[in-house]
């Protein structure tokens, strides 16, 4: 078996889905003939004609609301945001429409549609081209947000979406596209949405994150075991619904907790898991919880694009602070 990129796992769940369910389609700015700018999309027109990939205008609002319209009279979309900076005009109709239709129709009419874009920084690009924003669509009742960190979860996970029956954002960090593979076997076994993926056990300290930053956390963890001090890695893979019942066992367990981001630390997407541990886990904590995040700024120019991420030392620094606190 074949070893295969995140970018071509997703390729390669876009490809199972096609052949195995003709209401399938995908649709966007140069994911036909192009294939997509990073190249998710190469070879579906040629194996599935221009009727199912569709090269679409550079008009986001459109996509999105076509999007909507397929999915609402039973087709199952997949649309690419080229950029996750260029969400933003999506948003009228994915918050409006899409996250509301189940409930506006008292259920007669689903949108089994998926958004995907390509997500956050570290490939040298512009911040329109790098932005780190999920955390505005985990606060919109009726959308799920999932987010892969690896080849076999983007596999899995993305057929997961694909065949659910309301509308999902999929998150895709470009910043893994291409740094590692892994054999992903073409099954067509779907991942479960809404439950977390615990990497690594651990005893001393829970760190939870999701995305790109899965590696940072993993490579935290190997530095604070040569330490002496256990690390417990959770990959959140579904922000909302969010499987908290993992986390808590998890935080129980350790009774320490560093989450780490790309995103802006203010109204982060951590600020609500920190919230639900204080909430619900306060009595099993023997330090504060601790954020490791990027900053409340735009992401900076290339120069200081790495100084943003969240770092594998950051991580190890607030894990040794929970430790210390205690």
């Amino acid at each position: 078996m074949a070893q295969i990129t995140l970018i071509e796992a997703v390729t390669q769940a876009l490809a199972y889905e096609m052949a195995h369910d003709e209401s399938v389609v995908v649709l966007g700015e140069d994911v036909g003939v192009n294939g997509g700018v990073f190249r998710a999309t190469q070879g579906l027109q040629e194996k599935f004609g221009e009727l199912r990939v569709l090269d679409t205008p550079l008009d986001e609002t459109t996509i999105a609301g076509v999007t909507v319209g397929m999915a609402a009279q039973g087709m199952k979309p997949v649309a690419e945001a080229q950029f996750e900076g260029f969400i933003y005009p999506m948003m009228e109709q994915i918050a409006c429409h899409a996250a509301r239709l189940r409930n506006r129709t008292r259920g007669r009419i689903t949108v089994p549609a998926v958004w995907r874009a390509p997500w956050g920084g570290g490939i040298r690009a512009p911040e329109h081209h790098s932005e780190a924003n999920e955390h505005l669509f985990t606060n919109i009742p009726g959308l799920r947000v999932v987010m892969p960190s690896s080849p076999a979860r983007a596999y899995g996970l993305l057929l997961a979406a694909i065949r659910d029956p309301d509308p999902v954002m999929f998150f895709e960090p470009k910043r893994i596209y291409r740094q590692y593979k892994e054999e992903v076997p073409d099954d067509g076994e779907a991942l479960p949405l809404d439950v977390c993926f615990v990497l690594r056990d651990g005893t001393d300290v829970t760190i939870v994150t999701w995305g790109a930053q899965v590696k940072e956390a993993l490579e935290a963890a190997d530095e604070l075991a040569a330490e002496g001090i256990s690390a417990e890695v959770i990959d959140v893979a579904t922000l909302t619904p969010l499987d908290f019942d993992t986390i808590a066992e998890s935080v129980q367990k350790t009774g320490r907790c560093v989450i780490v981001h790309e995103a802006p630390k203010t109204a982060g997407f951590g600020a609500e898991i920190a919230a639900r541990i204080a909430e619900e886990c306060l009595y099993d904590l023997l330090a504060p919880v601790e954020r490791v995040t990027g900053f409340d700024t735009h992401i900076p120019l290339f120069r200081l694009e790495m100084k943003y991420l969240p770092s594998t030392e950051r991580v190890v620094e607030a894990a040794k602070r929970t430790m210390a606190a205690s």
